[in-house]
């Protein structure tokens, strides 16, 4: 290990449009020239290349199944470890798994970032820091309607559609559970600039004196 420290593991959750990966990049900015790296569960999505095409249309992204963690946790084990990962891409045009890879070298700091990343015991074990984005079921649709309509082409019923039948109930059965597994609580995600402050202050204290 680097300097005999292990590395120190940042996990940031919440619900889609919570401003978990504003969080997410506010802490990188602010270590911006550091040993840092951010990892988004959204690249672990299971290889669904064994199913029809018409099958993979029917996941259920904010189900727990649809992610690939003992993957994700055997590379967190690895950077851990200050071993380089083959971090996969996942194609959501196609539903599956891109045959592309990306080389990630090891940091001192890892942001482990995506919507349900407290679910499983064996990754909340292996995080330092596990941060909960606590944001108004109201806020969140609102962004995820702007979102999606003017960066993904979506209609405004489709979005509404899905999330009314899948993301708001896969929330509340599989997400917002696991706020009890936080250590810190942040309202309204990246507007909140004194938890982030208090985070990245944290942050910068452990990697000056350790735990």
């Amino acid at each position: 290990m680097e300097n005999g420290k292990k590395p120190i593991v940042i996990g940031v959750t919440g619900g889609s449009g919570s401003g978990k990966t504003s969080v997410s990049r506010a802490i990188f900015n602010q270590f911006s020239g550091h040993s840092i790296l951010m990892i988004e569960q959204d690249f672990y999505y299971k290889n669904q290349s064994h199913l029809s095409f018409e099958e993979r249309l029917e996941t259920n992204y904010d189900h727990p199944f649809a992610f690939d963690t003992d993957l994700l946790i055997e590379h967190i084990h690895d950077l851990i470890q200050f071993k380089k990962i083959e971090k996969p891409v996942y194609d959501y045009a196609a539903h599956t798994r891109s045959d592309q890879t990306i080389i990630q070298e090891p940091k001192e700091v890892i942001i482990l970032e995506g919507i349900l990343i407290l679910e499983d015991a064996r990754l909340r074990d292996l995080m330092d820091i596990k941060v909960y984005v606590d944001t108004d079921d109201d806020i969140r649709i609102i962004r995820r309607i702007k979102r999606d309509m003017e960066e993904r082409g979506r209609t405004l019923d489709s979005v509404i559609e899905q999330y009314l039948s899948v993301v708001k109930p896969m929330y509340h059965q599989f997400i917002e559970p696991t706020k009890k597994y936080a250590d810190i609580i942040i309202p309204e995600g990246g507007q909140n600039q004194v938890a982030i402050d208090l985070m990245t202050t944290k942050i910068g204290s452990i990697l000056t004196n350790g735990k």
